[in-house]
């Protein structure tokens, strides 16, 4: 309700300058209703910062460096006598934040005298990263005469200097390394974190490194914020606030992540809801009859240009509608007026560094180029090019051979991952080793696709089921899904919409990281077929899969008059409900490979999820059962390029890559383990009534892990899952763990990578010095998969005992986090 109430409010008088939501996205539609019709008012934008107070902020940085940005433009405009207003969700709001004071910037002026040791000493104090090259917001570079600066939430400069005089500033793109060729007079260093003298640098640094926080990164970064005192304020109590509805609700969520006073709230003004106010969601389709039943409103419709518009409004009466191009997105109803927007949020792209980031690349690092093979990375080194100086990464290969890469290049290496106990072996340059083990792998794969091909051919011969895929009934069914549909999952619709109504069976493939979305995909395909007079099959692997889509396909179809049953081991009557679907009473029947020997009585569909998790004769039975019905199969198992090249033409292959709006990558800690840390950890999670991923790789230990958790936590819901317990009671354990019925999961590294436990959203990973980044990455991506914020904990037990390479890997890992990197 915040567009519609926030409406009211700016009708009625509003001088607030805080605005409270509950979340990011009523943030961005309350800003929305702001920009729209209060233009004169700059509206500032927090993003959500969901740290626990004394939290390791190197796990929030991104977050972090946009919140003091925005704080930063806050004090330029109450500075300049600007009217202006933070919009931020509450998690932004619930810790004291920098003063005006700590946010200074300063300038640097073309042809003006600087000394380089004292700015990148001032650059060092306010926060900035001294690196050999600058790739994203917060680091700086000093090469000789050349200095790169990349500002936080602005963009990066090159300046070059003759003697101590600045004689050239441009921008710089920190993707190529190249400056861009327009000269700039002046530019403003914000700082990245505070803007510290180095007394006040060196007075943190103590109250920070005297703390008996547990880190192994006790740094400004860190923990700064926490140690800020005086200079720090509570910004509702100083600044006029108003708070949504929804926002004070969240504040019961966020209290069991920060032990929150909520007395501390209660003074707040809240944003009011009134009758005949409220905020509505109307899908194309239904625009028309929405109209004609409010044609005693004034309805303004916005779009972003005269082409939608006018397709939008073709066929309405236009008497009272007011029509209007602009990028606003407001859909929001009044007693007397209705704004309905065709417009939708971009997402914003951000850069990013490749994937093998200069200042994450550690000397002795095993590297992998894509055309020269296996090697070792030495050093960053300059040499003269045609008289300009360059920067190259020496790679070291077989005996004494070395490659110089430019850095421009770094996107051709990839850091080596193999098995943990694997020991790599240096490729000879020149002699074409590694390309021809890359040209014996792709004509093996071109092999593979052949037998596929084959299969194709065969399928090619068979008449299809054509459906109707234009059915009003659809459009509503994705209108009811609650969210915004990716862009790859529109994409992905339309591809199995063209195949199912085609006179072809389909063959399609459908991959995508858990959590992505190809569970919704699949159920429009499966809708559409039901709409047709078909059945639909959906089978998979485990019996906890088959409980996981059961549900969800039952939930999704409740209103929608389709029957769902499940079929396997568990399941009760399994005669009686294998004759209701041979008879038709049974519209999608979602099963283990029990569901191989059903009878259909007009089956369509078969869709199946991780196909290559089956047995032979379970894949043998797969084939019989889809011979002349459309098949899709879904994976999280990503499909290698050159064989997604071969497949492509023959086989239908469809990606999930963009994740869900509100999906968030999991914060990663680092940390030397003691029981204290633990207990934290685990009712930092049941405080709200999520669940724990507990990995141990040590069989004959585990069980004393379980009595020591025991003992720190009384009365707490443990089981054990590992590779010695058989086959049948895993798969009862993960059941029951995904019914709730066990508080955490204590397990070696055999946590299923196809299978999405949406209530489990904290992983504790002992010992996480003995697992190989790969590994670690993998783990990391169970959790967070879902609408809550996940938690990875990296434990060791002595810093002391890593050397320091190792130490490198985990802090880099501890900074980055990334969505999609779960895929396995």
């Amino acid at each position: 309700m915040i567009q519609s109430s926030l409406y009211r409010a700016l009708n009625k008088g509003f001088d607030y300058q805080i605005l409270a939501c509950k979340d990011f996205k009523e943030a961005k539609l309350a800003k929305e209703v702001i920009n729209y019709f209060k233009p004169n008012i700059k509206a500032i934008l927090f993003p959500e910062f969901r740290a626990k107070k004394n939290d390791d902020l190197r796990s929030f940085f991104e977050e972090f460096l946009q919140l003091l940005g925005g704080l930063r433009e806050f004090y330029q405009a109450l500075e300049n006598k600007q009217e202006t207003i933070i919009i931020a969700p509450i998690s932004a709001l619930l810790h004291p934040l920098p003063k005006k004071e700590l946010l200074e910037s300063f300038k640097i002026t073309l042809l003006e005298k600087y000394n380089l040791k004292d700015l990148k000493d001032k650059l060092f104090y306010y926060g900035y990263e001294i690196l050999d090259l600058v790739e994203v917001e917060g680091e700086a570079s000093f090469r000789g005469d050349i200095v790169d600066i990349y500002a936080p939430n602005s963009k990066a400069y090159r300046l070059s200097f003759f003697d101590a005089e600045c004689e050239s500033i441009k921008e710089l793109d920190p993707t190529t390394q190249m400056s861009l060729k327009e000269d700039l007079l002046e530019i403003e260093i914000p700082p990245t974190l505070f803007s510290l003298d180095e007394s006040s640098y060196k007075d943190l640094k103590t109250k920070v490194e005297q703390s008996p926080l547990n880190s192994f990164s006790k740094d400004l970064t860190s923990f700064g914020l926490w140690f800020l005192g005086e200079k720090a304020q509570d910004l509702l109590s100083v600044y006029k606030s108003v708070i949504s509805p929804r926002a004070l609700e969240e504040i019961q969520e966020l209290a069991g992540l920060n032990e929150l006073d909520g007395e501390r709230f209660k003074f707040l003004k809240v944003l009011e809801n009134a009758q005949g106010y409220e905020d509505l969601e109307i899908h194309v389709h239904a625009l028309e009859g929405f109209i004609a039943l409010h044609s005693n409103h004034k309805i303004t419709l916005l779009a972003p240009n005269k082409t939608i518009l006018d397709n939008a409004i073709s066929a309405l009466e236009r008497s009272n509608i007011e029509c209007v191009i602009a990028p606003f997105v407001l859909n929001f109803k009044t007693p007397d007026r209705i704004f309905i927007s065709l417009n939708s949020f971009e997402r914003k792209k951000k850069h990013r560094k490749s994937k093998l980031a200069l200042n994450e690349l550690n000397a002795g690092e095993w590297v992998v180029h894509d055309d020269y093979g296996v090697g070792v990375f030495s050093q960053l080194v300059q040499h003269s090019v045609l008289g300009s100086k360059r920067d190259f990464l020496e790679i070291a290969y077989w005996g004494e051979d070395k490659l110089l890469l430019p850095v421009e290049n770094l996107h051709l290496i990839a850091r080596y991952v193999a098995q943990s106990d694997s020991v790599p072996i240096k490729d000879r340059l020149g002699k074409g080793s590694f390309l021809k083990l890359k040209a014996k792998v792709r004509t093996k794969l071109l092999e593979i696709a052949g037998k596929i091909i084959e299969l194709a051919a065969e399928r090619n011969l068979i008449l299809g089921k054509k459906m109707d895929v234009h059915l009003a009934e659809l459009e509503v069914f994705k209108s009811h899904a609650g969210f915004e549909y990716t862009s790859d999952q529109e994409k992905a619709i339309a591809e199995i919409s063209k195949d199912l109504s085609s006179k072809r069976v389909m063959d399609r493939l459908l991959s995508g990281d858990v959590g992505f979305g190809k569970t919704e995909v699949a159920m429009h395909a499966i809708f559409c077929a039901f709409l047709n007079g078909f059945q639909s099959a959906l089978v998979v692997p485990t019996t906890l899969l088959a409980h996981q889509h059961f549900e969800t396909l039952r939930a999704r179809f409740e209103n929608f008059g389709v029957k769902v049953a499940r079929l396997d081991r568990y399941a009760s009557e399994k005669n009686k409900l294998l004759k209701a679907v041979e008879l038709g009473l049974v519209d999608v029947l979602v099963g283990t490979h029990a569901i191989l020997g059903a009878k259909f009585k007009n089956l369509g569909l078969v869709v199946v999820d991780e196909e290559h998790k089956f047995g032979v004769k379970q894949k043998e039975a797969l084939k019989e059962l889809s011979k002349s019905v459309h098949f899709l199969s879904m994976s999280a198992t990503p499909i290698p390029r050159t064989l997604n090249m071969a497949l492509s033409q023959i086989k239908g292959i469809s990606s999930l890559k963009t994740p869900p709006t509100d999906r968030k990558p999991s914060r990663t800690f680092l940390k030397e383990k003691n029981d204290e840390l633990l207990k934290e950890i685990i009712y930092r999670e049941l405080r709200r009534n999520g669940q724990i991923f507990y990995i141990h790789n040590h069989i004959a230990s585990i069980s004393k892990v379980k009595t020591k958790l025991e003992e720190l936590i009384p009365k707490l819901k443990i089981a054990i899952l590992h590779s010695q317990i058989n086959a049948n009671e895993s798969e009862e354990i993960m059941l029951e763990f995904a019914k709730g019925n066990y508080q955490v999961l204590l397990c070696t590294s055999i946590v299923e990578s196809g299978i999405h436990l949406p209530n489990a959203n904290t992983i504790i990973i002992d010992n996480a010095q003995n697992f190989g980044l790969a590994d670690l990455h993998q783990l990391r991506g169970r959790v967070g998969r879902g609408k809550k914020e996940g938690f990875c904990y990296f434990l060791i037990e002595d810093q002391k005992s890593l050397n320091e390479q190792a130490l490198k890997r985990l802090l880099a890992l501890e900074k980055n986090s990334y969505l999609g990197s779960g895929e396995s």
